[in-house]
């Protein structure tokens, strides 16, 4: 339950034909792109770390539709999906993916650390847990600065284990932050189960410790996660400081591409995917006569010609120049108050 201080509003809202459709686009997008970059990882065209998102589109659609567009994004390293949703360039991704110059870090990042200031993505980051204060960093400086955005950042369920996790929950209540937490509970942390490696497993109760709004969500209902982040938001724009919500997910492949996910039955796969984010905005667009199939069918062909553009750019795209990797290591900075 979530504490006495945070009943959620648990508003039933209607939703526009354009929301609907950018849902049902967006995660299509996620869900192609990462099945194509499955398949290069395959042919060696992707190398390193990869981590794909299948299943957990909704956790990404449901925020970008619910929040402002200055309001800034910052994740962990299944991070490929959450600057599509937020209009980056597929090209600019999947160029980040083969470390060609034209990706969205140069090419230096790779799969893990994605970042474009365009679209206020603050980075996908390789350090579990790592992210988390840095999110609270930036709420943090958006408080400082009187402004009304807001900081969403995105973390696992394994991350939670970690010190900086609770640290962060403490300072972000303790000065009313505006951040809102996001627990992708995909169920594993990497191969261990949550219930293998904590006497909490309804990780939104660890919210209470902070007197914390906290609660679960349906991730797997782009509509659920919708009202939940934009009730968040409105908790942060009136200062109320931040929420913590558990994203109730599943992620169809293993946790990265070495992993053969042998670990879960084939079973409990099937049953995540009879509740598929995308199938059940599907659903919704033909039960609400908001478009047809037809219609639906020439979106898919768009975003298949869309993947395909990405990597006919990535492929086509230069590496590096071998003196960029001793570029923007470190940032110049100016402190006129050092020189008083």
């Amino acid at each position: 339950m979530a504490s006495s201080k945070s009943k959620s509003k648990k508003k039933k809202a209607e939703f526009s034909k354009e929301t609907y459709m950018y849902w049902y686009e967006s995660m299509q997008l996620m869900r192609k792109f990462e099945e194509k970059a499955g398949q290069l990882y395959g042919r060696q065209k992707i190398k390193g770390f990869c981590h794909l998102y299948i299943g957990q589109e909704a956790c990404a659609a449901g925020a970008v539709s619910a929040l402002e567009k200055d309001d800034k994004y910052i994740t962990a390293y299944r991070d490929h999906a959450h600057p599509l949703a937020l209009g980056t360039d597929p090209g600019a991704v999947m160029a980040e993916l083969f470390a060609k110059e034209t990706g969205v870090s140069k090419g230096k990042g790779g799969s893990m650390h994605m970042f474009d200031k365009e679209v206020n993505f603050m980075g996908g980051h390789g350090i579990v847990g790592g992210q988390i204060p840095l999110g609270t960093g930036i709420a943090f400086a958006e408080k400082y600065k009187k402004t009304k955005n807001l900081c969403i950042c995105y973390m696992g369920d394994g991350a939670v284990r970690q010190g900086a996790f609770h640290e962060a929950l403490n300072h972000a209540m303790l000065y009313k932050l505006p951040i809102i937490f996001c627990i992708e509970n995909n169920g594993y942390a990497m191969g261990t189960s949550v219930e293998r490696t904590s006497n909490v497993t309804e990780l939104y109760k660890l919210g209470s410790a902070y007197d914390m709004p906290s609660f679960p969500v349906d991730a797997m209902s782009v509509e659920e996660v919708h009202n939940h982040i934009e009730e968040a938001a409105e908790r942060a724009r009136d200062g109320e400081g931040p929420t913590l919500l558990e994203l109730r997910t599943y992620r169809y492949k293993g946790h990265s591409m070495s992993d053969p996910a042998k670990y879960r039955t084939k079973e409990e796969v099937e049953e995540y995917k009879q509740k598929d984010p995308i199938e059940q905005v599907k659903k919704a667009i033909l039960d609400k006569k908001i478009a047809t199939e037809e219609d639906l069918k020439e979106i898919d062909k768009k975003v298949k010609q869309q993947v395909e553009d990405a990597v006919k750019f990535a492929e086509e795209s230069d590496y590096p120049d071998p003196s960029e990797a001793f570029k923007d290591v470190y940032a110049q900075a100016d402190y006129p108050y050092l020189e008083e």
